[in-house]
């Protein structure tokens, strides 16, 4: 089986580089080998490689900067999908693709089913709700998952960025009234990969993010403290608590749901699959760090 994999320097697009290995023939392909925003190199990406299977991890994920950049946000985010989901369906190939639990309001009090109405608040989950409709629009088998919070041991997220900046003095301030599922890159390209490996993939929108929740806060204070167990801090940061009120400020422009928490009962009903606790995750990527240092 060929797999194309778009995305694949990425946060998650490194993951599952590696996962999906096992699966067949995995054509990995970056941004500078394919940029999906061109409609003509994407194309031709397709129709050359005749994929079974199409997994698209590239996106825009600058959630500030896309309140300036709706352009090029929905571009990557919405009408490319667009047109993988009408190649996928010229060549049957299943479009595999990831959305955000920033497509809700935030305001329902409960974790969002995939049945609940999205209300995104930001240019950012305007965008990814756009990719999530055109792809259905498009008529391609597809599996789409909306995730959260996602972070690794590499590349630019709040895990690295927070002990990057711990290490080098900074006082913290983390908004502590926003409550997400922080979701381990490498657990969501695990569980992808089983998805994929089954006899029939399951199609449709599914969630699938970490179990448990915390604040943005309160995952800070466990990324530190592991982090000062391992060695990976000389000593705890002081972490201040910030509303969302104080927090949207200049450099941060674009509001956030308060509370973007998931239902993830439906995917483990139809495939017995439910991704482990955040932290677990965090534990397991921090290690990680900790053996490179």
């Amino acid at each position: 089986m060929r797999l194309v994999l778009l995305g694949a320097h990425g946060m998650l697009g490194r993951e599952l580089a590696g996962c999906l290995a096992p699966l067949g023939e995995v054509i990995a392909l970056g941004r500078a080998e394919c940029d999906i925003t061109d409609a003509a190199t994407l194309t031709a990406t397709i129709n050359e490689t005749r994929p079974a299977i199409i997994v698209n991890a590239a996106a825009y994920t600058a959630v500030d900067r896309a309140e300036s950049e709706a352009k090029t946000a929905f571009a990557v985010n919405a009408e490319a999908p667009g047109r993988l989901a009408a190649l996928a369906r010229e060549h049957d190939a299943l479009l595999v693709h990831y959305s955000t639990d920033y497509v809700f309001s935030g305001t329902k009090g409960l974790p969002y089913s995939e049945d609940d109405a999205p209300a995104p608040l930001s240019v950012y989950g305007q965008s990814k709700l756009g990719g999530e409709e055109t792809i259905k629009r498009g008529g391609c088998r597809h599996l789409i998952l909306r995730t959260s919070g996602l972070f690794a041991a590499h590349g630019k997220n709040f895990v690295t960025t927070l002990l990057r900046r711990a290490n080098a003095g900074d006082t913290l301030e983390v908004v502590a009234d926003q409550l997400t599922a922080p979701t381990s890159a490498r657990q969501l390209a695990v569980a992808t990969a089983w998805l994929l490996a089954r006899a029939e993939p399951p199609r449709g929108l599914y969630h699938l993010a970490a179990r448990g929740a915390t604040s943005w806060h309160g995952f800070a204070e466990a990324i530190c403290e592991e982090a000062l167990r391992l060695g990976l801090l000389a000593q705890k940061p002081q972490i201040r608590r910030l509303a969302s009120a104080d927090f949207f400020v200049a450099s941060y422009p674009a509001r956030r749901p308060a509370d973007s928490r998931l239902d993830c009962s439906c995917l483990e009903k139809v495939c017995g699959i439910r991704l482990p606790h955040w932290r677990q995750g965090l534990d397991e990527c921090l290690t990680e760090l900790s053996s490179t240092v």
